[in-house]
């Protein structure tokens, strides 16, 4: 697993299906990335201050962070400060 340096967190970003009206299912390469997702590691200077732990869902800044991939999932490696939400259930 990767584990975040400093104040970041790991996100796996939620993957959906876009259907257009006519029925035509887009592929994730002609979409637009979501913009949220689920926390997977955290930094060891995230504090319990900071509310965000592993499995929260959260939405996060359009074009923030870095994207890898990791043993074929892509991630993407954000700062604590580009978070904007979580997501209740």
């Amino acid at each position: 697993m990767i584990e975040p340096l400093g104040k970041r967190v790991v996100i796996q970003i939620a993957e959906t299906e876009q259907v257009t009206e006519s029925g035509f299912i887009l592929p994730n390469s002609a979409q637009e990335k979501e913009q949220f997702g689920e926390i997977v590691a955290v930094g060891p200077d995230i504090e319990e201050k900071d509310n965000v732990n592993v499995g929260d869902k959260v939405y996060f800044k359009n074009y923030s962070g870095t994207e890898v991939e990791h043993q074929g999932t892509e991630y993407l490696i954000i700062e604590h400060k580009d978070l904007l939400a979580k997501i209740s259930q």
